[in-house]
């Protein structure tokens, strides 16, 4: 069940009813069965892998509490995270395991018949796994105790609204909450509605229309050539952006409606004036995690400095190979773990250096450019596209003129494309000085009406038809 699908607009709309009469001490049941029906729809045997890892980790959790010696909880610890790993390495590594076989297969060298088993990575288990595990580490460090209450930890694992793409919660800040009795409060609710607003005008009017574009060239680049590749790069950008924050913003403004507040995940991160201030603030629940339980756990950056580095480079490796088992997501998380290190050097620890305005679009370019990585299907397709970047620079005229012939756009649809980007970066802009929504929300009647009237005329009028609208983070 897709957050941008109509099947999604009447399930929420049924079950924030059903909630508001709900007494106070059925509500975690309530939002359980709902939280469950959600994933299930998708498939059936999805919510009995959400079931089955939810009793592994909290029974576990239990014996870590009860556990006397440090080996037996290091035993019980490991007992709840290696099934977990292996799972998840099976997931990530099978398909394209199977894709090499067959390559081989049809290039002769082995006599088997090709396979054609499709290993599916179930929606959402990357984020739930790694919020089970964070738990069960949290209870191992002895930073909360374990949940006793079965059902409670339930709904920790498998809340709907963050289940199939975050953020990653944690539970010394979720679990408090389903617990509380929580009145319903209108200017939350509102809250919500409009940030959920904001999120579906960042993936439908924007991600979803990127993506055509972006999709058609990175899917055949060795059709295209030149600053084609430069501008459907930077739209990628922009796309994924869009579309992780844009669910994000949905997720947490649909957990709003129930009271319940999610972490904040995006804040403004092409806004950065360096790779290590863009990793805090893209994807952060993603990014604290590594921080918290890889990064730290290796020495973080109390340890000689070649230990430091070797840190930084592992966590990154790690995070891309989470992204994806193949070479492209290795070097694009090897590449920002480099940057992270050669800005290590740069500005050592505890020694203040001034922001100039020219790190922007520096930081922005050099994301952009690992960013090729990231979205080539293969490592081949990356370097032909890196290779290819600036063909027929040397005519400027020529240079242009083919990148308008390779993206197939109108300039009156660039200029459309353009405009919703200008909104955004203004938004972005706006919220690192305060809460936009807030600030709007506070507006004469006939100044904020107006505006959110034509917010959803726009997200009506100008999200694409027809297409795929899948969040792009939903396969990973």
């Amino acid at each position: 069940m897709l957050f941008n699908s109509v099947s999604f607009g009447i399930f929420l709309i049924v079950v924030f009813l059903l909630y508001c009469i709900v007494p106070h001490k059925y509500r975690w049941g309530f939002l359980l069965l709902a939280s469950y029906v959600f994933y299930m729809n998708i498939h059936l045997w999805y919510g009995i892998l959400l079931f089955l890892t939810t009793l592994l980790t909290y029974a576990l959790a239990l014996s870590l509490e009860k556990a006397h010696s440090g080996l037996q909880k290091k035993g019980c610890l490991a007992l709840g995270i290696l099934p977990l790993v292996l799972i998840l390495l099976f997931f990530k590594t099978a398909d394209p395991l199977i894709g090499k076989l067959n390559d081989m297969i049809a290039a002769g060298r082995l006599s088997l018949q090709p396979m054609t088993m499709a290993i599916l990575l179930p929606a959402g288990v990357s984020f739930y796994f790694f919020q089970s595990m964070g738990y069960l580490i949290d209870v191992y460090r002895g930073k909360i105790h374990a949940e006793t209450h079965f059902g409670y930890y339930a709904l920790f694992v498998s809340f709907f609204p963050q289940l199939l793409a975050g953020p990653i919660g944690r539970a010394d800040a979720l679990l408090a909450q389903f617990k509380k009795e929580r009145p319903f409060v209108y200017e939350e609710a509102s809250y919500g509605l409009k940030l959920m607003a904001w999120g579906y005008f960042k993936k439908l009017v924007i991600a979803d229309v990127f993506a055509i574009t972006v999709n058609k060239l990175y899917d055949d680049v060795h059709a295209y050539v030149g600053l084609a590749f430069i501008i459907v790069t930077v739209m990628f950008a922009i796309e994924i952006y869009c579309d992780f924050s844009g669910y994000s913003d949905i997720a947490i403004g649909c957990a709003k409606l129930f009271g319940i507040d999610l972490m904040t995940n995006f804040k403004s991160p092409y806004f950065s004036f360096s790779i290590k201030e863009f990793w805090s603030r893209w994807h952060i629940s993603l990014s604290t995690w590594f921080r918290d339980y890889v990064y730290i756990p290796l020495g973080g950056n109390r340890v000689p400095k070649w230990r430091h580095f070797l840190n930084l480079l592992i966590t990154f490796l790690v995070s891309g190979f989470w992204h994806g088992s193949t070479i492209n997501y290795l070097l694009w998380g090897g590449i920002h773990g480099m940057l992270q290190i050669v800005e290590t050097i740069i500005y050592p620890k505890g020694k203040e250096h001034k922001k100039h305005f020219w790190q922007l679009p520096i930081t922005f370019i050099v994301i952009c450019f690992t960013w090729i990585f990231f979205r080539a299907n293969t490592i081949q397709d990356a370097m032909w596209v890196i290779s290819r970047l600036f063909w027929d620079a040397s005519r400027p005229l020529n240079y242009l003129r083919t990148a308008v012939i390779c993206l197939g756009l109108s300039y009156v649809q660039m200029a459309g494309m353009c405009l919703p980007v200008l909104v955004l970066i203004l938004y972005d802009f706006l919220s690192l000085k305060f809460d936009v929504i807030k600030a709007l929300s506070k507006q004469a009647c006939f100044i904020r009406w107006p505006i959110y009237i034509l917010l959803l005329v726009v997200i009506a009028l100008f999200s694409p038809k027809g297409v795929s609208t899948e969040f792009i983070y939903f396969q990973f």
